[in-house]
C-alpha cells in the first residue's frame, strides 16, 4: 500500500479538428489507504484519469507518483496497480480459476502453489469459490464482477482501480456489491481510486469524493461536505437528486440590513445574516439554489415574505416520498414531499424553506457565496478546488 498523487496531470488527444484536452492540470493527494469516488458527467475525464493511472494512456504532462516515485514511464504490469473494468474483461475460454490467476503468471515468478493460494483465498473472500472450474459464459453478472474483483485482489496490489464496475448490473444487485465492495475495503485497507457516474454510489462508499467537469476538478471533500457545501453551481447541480432547484435573483437590502430575494415569480425575505454573508459580493444579481427536500408545504404559521407558489404539474409518486412539479411563471420547481402529500395537478401549491437551507451563488461566475447554517458532521473547512474564469 502507498499514498498515490497526481500533479498537474494533463491529457490531451489530437482530435480532427484540434487538440482536444480530456483533464486539465489535475492535482490530487490520495493518502494510503483510502478510497476515493470520482464523479463527473460523460467526457468529463474520469476515466482518462484512471486510464493515466494504470499506464494505458500516456502522460501528457505532469506526474504520477506512487509511494513518492515517478511512474509516468512504467508499464502496467510494473505499476503495482491492479484495475476492474466495466466490462470485466475476463478471458471466456478460461475457468474462473484461471482468469483470476492470469495475471499473476505473466507478471510474478511466484510458483503455481503460491498462486493457487492466493486464487482461493481471494476466491473465498468474494464469495465465489465454488465457481473456480466454471468459464465467464456460464456467470451471472454479479458472479463475473466478483471474478474480476478477485484478480484485482490476488495482485496485492498498492492501489485498486474501479472504472464503473457495477454499472452492468441491475440496481438491486448494485446496491448489494456496493455493500460487498465497501466490506472488502475495510479488509484489505487498499487505496482505491473508484470511478462511477452513479452518484449514489459516490455517496455511500467514498471518503471523499473528486467531481470532475469538462477535465477540471471542481471539488474534493467528504460526501456530506460536497452535498452540503458545494463549490460552484455544477457541483451542486451534478449532486443531489432530484438535482438542486436554481432561480436567478436580485438582492434588495432594506435599512434595517435585512432583504428580500427577487425572482420574477417569487419575493423571498432574508435576515441581516444572510445579507451580511453577501458582503463581498460583486452585483446584486445572485442564483438562488434550494433543494427539493429542503423544501416544505406552507401552512397558517408561514410568513407570508417566505411563501412561494407555484401550479402542480407532475407528481411522481415514489414509495415513500412524493416528487412534485411545479411550474412558477415558466421555471421548474422540483418538491420532494412525504407521500401523505399528494397535490391535484393544476392546483397552486404554496411552499417555503428555511434560510439554513438557502446556497446563494454569483451569477456571473456561478461560484458559492453562501451556504446558510453549517449542518451537523459537515467539515467546517472545505477542501476547494481553484477554479479560473
Amino acid at each position: 500500500m502507498a499514498q498515490l498523487e497526481l500533479d498537474n496531470l494533463t491529457k490531451v488527444f489530437d482530435g480532427g479538428s484540434g487538440p482536444i484536452v480530456a483533464v486539465e492540470e489535475l492535482d490530487l493527494e490520495i493518502p494510503d489507504g483510502e478510497f476515493i469516488v470520482v464523479v463527473g458527467p460523460s467526457g468529463c475525464g474520469k476515466s482518462t484519469t484512471l486510464r493515466m493511472v494504470a499506464g494505458l494512456e500516456t502522460v501528457t504532462d505532469g506526474e504520477i507518483r506512487l509511494g513518492g516515485e515517478v511512474i509516468n514511464d512504467r508499464a502496467p504490469k510494473d505499476r503495482d496497480i491492479a484495475m476492474v473494468f466495466q466490462s470485466y474483461a475476463l478471458y471466456p475460454h478460461k475457468t474462473v480459476a484461471e482468469n483470476m490467476a492470469y495475471g499473476l503468471r505473466l507478471s510474478t515468478d511466484l510458483t503455481d502453489e503460491e498462486i493457487d493460494k492466493r486464487v482461493r483465498e481471494a476466491a473465498t473472500m468474494m464469495g465465489i469459490d465454488d465457481l473456480l472450474d466454471k468459464k465467464p459464459g456460464s456467470l451471472s453478472g454479479g458472479q463475473q464482477q466478483r471474478v474480476a474483483t478477485g484478480r484485482a485482489i490476488v495482485r496485492e496490489p498498492a492501489v485498486f482501480l474501479f472504472d464503473e464496475p457495477l454499472s452492468n448490473l441491475d440496481a438491486k444487485l448494485r446496491q448489494h456489491m456496493r455493500t460487498e465492495l465497501a466490506r472488502l475495503h475495510t479488509e484489505l485497507g487498499i487505496t482505491t481510486l473508484y470511478v462511477t457516474h452513479d452518484q449514489e454510489e459516490a455517496m455511500t462508499m467514498a471518503d471523499r469524493i473528486v467531481v470532475l467537469n469538462d477535465g477540471r476538478l471542481q471539488q474534493v471533500g467528504p460526501p456530506k461536505d460536497v452535498y452540503y457545501r458545494p463549490n460552484n453551481v455544477f457541483v451542486a447541480d451534478f449532486i443531489g437528486s432530484p438535482s438542486m432547484n436554481f432561480f436567478d435573483v436580485e438582492l434588495a437590502t432594506n435599512a434595517d440590513g435585512t432583504g428580500e430575494l427577487r425572482n420574477e415569480a417569487f419575493t423571498y425575505e432574508v435576515s441581516e445574516h444572510i445579507v451580511g454573508n453577501l458582503d463581498d459580493r460583486e452585483s446584486d444579481e445572485l442564483v438562488l439554489g434550494i433543494r427539493p427536500e429542503a423544501i416544505t408545504k406552507a401552512d397558517e404559521t408561514t410568513p407570508e415574505g417566505k411563501i412561494v407558489r407555484g401550479r402542480v404539474d407532475v407528481v411522481e409518486v415514489v414509495g415513500s416520498d412524493n416528487f412534485i412539479y411545479l411550474d412558477l411563471d415558466g421555471q421548474e420547481c422540483r418538491v420532494r414531499t412525504p407521500s401523505s402529500i399528494e397535490p391535484e395537478l393544476g392546483t397552486t401549491f404554496a411552499f417555503t424553506f428555511a434560510e439554513d437551507d438557502i446556497h446563494l451563488f454569483d451569477a456571473r461566475t456561478e461560484q458559492a457565496l453562501t451556504h446558510g447554517t453549517e449542518k451537523p458532521g459537515v467539515e467546517q473547512e472545505a477542501e476547494e478546488a481553484t477554479i479560473e474564469g
